[in-house]
């Protein structure tokens, strides 16, 4: 969207006003309208608390097929017709609270795989509904990341490695995806992601690097091949034992399941650690394999990430359709973890109106206590809104009413012993 700002003429003055698009995607402000926000399919006026102003990194895109709605001095809502919707994808460490509200014209296509958040204009600024959810994202900017040195970083480790495929493909993913996980591998130091894995135990609703060809398209290509000891093993020690800060994280964006190759993973970590004792060695996992978790337990690991949109069977199995594992078995995969000493940290994939239900936060509270959960990492679910609330088809009786994130937000962060935030810590210092 261009950034180009039209103003019409002003009536009255509204603390958050709504945000729209022409067909030229140009920004416009709608003087007479307050802005009115989504939790599911529920439109409502935001609390002034929820709003913050656009942060660096963010993005805004029109929504096509998607008519804006607002609210007039009356009261009354109101679509703006000729206009589309307009929201904000935001960068990491930020948790969006609001939806964008908009009315899906017939026949309108699936919107891509984004996180959309609610936009208004305020005081010559454009702002969003959302929360400032952890205190390390200056180390997550984009100012650190696709930098003039990076190209000349992947050469060094092209060289250092010149014949590991994990290394090419992450390559292809600090370039054509700006992957911050992949490009740490070649600035080495922090996180560092080393994909293992082509197939996956479940089909994701949203999954970013598959989808059958009637759904809406994945941003990324998944990893072709499963690498060998030696390729995990000789990336990931030089990782940990020379950069700062180090963690190497098997399971990316461009991968499907990496327990799935733990007889792989095992041996290598054996080896990596064989050469150092630095950094922390890390798995993004569904869990769903309770053996194969158990095998990575015993064979090095230090941490795990379970993704997941909820603790209760009816909205994870309707997100993630699961392949031969239920939701039990990713319990269970909780229960080796605590057993094992391996620090286990929630991915909490958050959608306002769903994730905030009453029952939904009992029940993720029960999960954090019984299993010594240490962190819950909130991650905005890159989904068409839509979509995902047909599919989840939430019942008032039996989910309850929606808080609202913030409110959900400053629950967990009231919980002992409990990290809230967005990003994964070094467990080994």
């Amino acid at each position: 969207m261009r950034q180009q700002f039209q103003s019409k003429t002003r009536r009255k003055a509204l603390p958050f006003r709504l945000l729209s698009a022409d067909s030229q995607n140009t920004l416009l402000e709608e003087p007479d309208l307050e802005i009115l926000i989504r939790q599911g399919e529920e439109v409502l006026l935001p609390d002034a608390a929820d709003w913050i102003p656009l942060p660096a990194g963010a993005g805004l895109i029109s929504l096509p097929g998607r008519v804006p709605l607002g609210i007039d001095a009356k009261g009354r809502v109101m679509e703006v017709q000729d206009r589309l919707a307009v929201a904000a994808t935001l960068p990491q460490g930020y948790t969006r609270l609001g939806l964008p509200a908009f009315r899906e014209m017939p026949a309108a296509a699936e919107l891509p795989l984004y996180g959309y958040a609610a936009v208004a204009w305020q005081q010559g600024a454009v702002w969003v509904a959302a929360h400032a959810t952890d205190t390390m994202r200056d180390r997550w900017d984009p100012k650190h990341f696709s930098t003039d040195a990076l190209e000349d970083c992947i050469r060094r480790r092209q060289a250092e490695f010149p014949q590991n495929r994990i290394i090419a493909q992450l390559a292809h993913c600090a370039l054509d995806y700006s992957c911050f996980t992949a490009q740490n591998m070649f600035y080495r130091r922090w996180e560092a992601g080393i994909p293992v894995s082509p197939q996956c135990n479940a089909r994701c609703l949203g999954c970013i690097s598959l989808q059958p060809s009637e759904c809406c398209p994945s941003p990324q290509t998944r990893l072709t091949f499963v690498p060998g000891v030696e390729e995990i093993s000789a990336i990931g020690a030089a990782h940990l034992e020379l950069a700062e800060d180090a963690i190497i994280s098997f399971g990316q964006g461009c991968e499907g399941e990496p327990s799935l190759q733990w007889p792989v993973l095992c041996q290598a970590m054996r080896e990596i650690r064989q050469q150092t004792k630095a950094g922390s060695i890390n798995i993004n996992s569904n869990a769903g394999d309770s053996k194969a978790i158990a095998a990575l337990a015993k064979n090095g690991l230090d941490s795990i990430r379970i993704s997941l949109n909820s603790v209760r069977p009816a909205f994870y199995n309707a997100y993630y359709r699961p392949v031969n594992y239920q939701l039990q078995d990713v319990f269970r995969s909780m229960e080796i973890c605590r057993e094992n000493g391996v620090q286990i940290a929630l991915n909490l994939l958050s959608f306002p109106g769903i994730t905030d239900r009453e029952r939904e936060l009992e029940a993720l509270l029960l999960c954090i206590r019984k299993y010594k959960i240490s962190m819950v990492q909130m991650r905005n679910l890159n989904i068409d809104p839509d979509l995902y609330w047909r599919q989840m088809a939430p019942d008032p009786e039996r989910d309850g009413a929606a808080l609202g994130l913030g409110k959900e937000i400053a629950i967990l962060q009231a919980e002992n012993d409990l990290l809230v935030g967005s990003f994964s810590r070094s467990v080994r210092k």
